[in-house]
């Protein structure tokens, strides 16, 4: 399952330790250049030692992870966190990031008065005048 030499794809390996849901989003990731492998953009098919420092932007967040295990297959979360070091920034508070703006169910569309009031809230300017 696990074993310390030799190397293995990153798209591969991002899923293993459950930095991704999925495979194909490790791979999207990686396409679109949100996953950088020692300091430089990579591909999903670029291999990973022990030793390198892994960067993704995922989920509006971002991850620096040093891997230092090489695992082939998806582990479970316990052995998944054993196989990097954390090194990433903590994540901002709740009460820090921008609520979103929701309108009881049931309400229809918002109104030409809603949006102006929903545009004078967020400070951008609506309409043309």
């Amino acid at each position: 399952m696990a074993s310390d030499e030799g190397s293995v794809r990153v798209d591969s390996w991002i899923w293993s330790v459950r930095l991704t849901k999925t495979r194909s989003m490790a791979s999207s990731a990686c396409r679109a250049g949100h996953v950088r492998v020692n300091g430089e953009r990579v591909k999903p098919a670029h291999t990973v030692r022990s030793g390198d420092e892994v960067r993704l932007r995922h989920a509006g967040r971002d991850r620096i992870v040093v891997v230092s295990r090489i695992v082939r297959k998806r582990v479970g979360a316990p052995v998944a966190v054993e196989c990097y070091v954390d090194n990433s920034p903590p994540p901002p508070p709740r009460e820090h990031t921008v609520p979103i703006g929701l309108r009881d169910r049931g309400t229809g569309r918002p109104t030409k008065r809603d949006r102006r009031e929903m545009e004078r809230l967020r400070g951008t300017p609506g309409g043309l005048g």
